[in-house]
């Protein structure tokens, strides 16, 4: 049995971490000091240097985390294409119209150019692996010749049209603050968008 007061496992330790970075990120934006994540997860600055070498890292690591959850949708045992782009339109919806994701991006937009590092961790952590994920399923169902399209450059347009249908104007409106963030996703949009979708590309 391990002691009371041991160290937490490495795993354990790096998730509170970067669920704290991810609160410290949202509510007060890029500016965030590592002494001020270090506090709001409970340790000592040095912990989280030894787990993160610096606020980019850990920045790349909050965005790379939520990646990861619609990368997960997209997995091969999970059912038919549809399915899968069913289940992947529901995890993107709900992160990027969810409250959190929208107070991101509007520090991203303003930051960006103090903090070249923050957008480029943000876009090689996230919008690019997801569409780098989306774009080898499509470029799989092409070459099985179950979609429409030859090759990466037509999957990877296909790709981005699905991604600009799943956020579309509604993002706009939760960027701009005109309607609140989403609390919770309707399939049955995500489901109209995935089926015109595959209405463009099926064979």
């Amino acid at each position: 049995m391990s002691p009371a007061n041991a160290s937490p496992p490495v795993s354990e330790m790096r998730a509170r971490l970067v669920e704290a970075a991810a609160e410290a990120f949202f509510e007060v934006g890029y500016s965030v000091s590592m002494g001020a994540i270090a506090a709001r997860a409970g340790v000592a600055k040095q912990t989280l240097y030894n787990h993160f070498s610096g606020k980019d890292t850990l920045f790349s690591e909050v965005v790379r985390r939520d990646a990861q959850r619609m990368s997960t949708a997209l997995e091969a045992d999970g059912g038919s294409l549809r399915t899968r782009l069913l289940r992947f339109a529901i995890a993107f919806r709900t992160l990027v119209l969810s409250q959190r994701c929208t107070a991101l991006h509007r520090t991203l937009i303003g930051e960006s150019l103090r903090f070249p590092e923050m957008a480029r961790a943000f876009y090689e952590s996230g919008p690019a692996h997801t569409i780098q994920e989306l774009t080898r399923l499509l470029a799989e169902e092409m070459r099985a010749g179950r979609l429409r399209g030859d090759g990466a450059a037509d999957a990877e347009f296909a790709a981005d049209m699905l991604l600009s249908m799943l956020g579309g104007t509604e993002r706009t409106r939760c960027l701009l603050g005109m309607e609140g963030a989403m609390a919770d996703e309707n399939p049955a949009r995500a489901e109209k968008i995935v089926d015109g979708f595959l209405r463009m590309f099926k064979r």
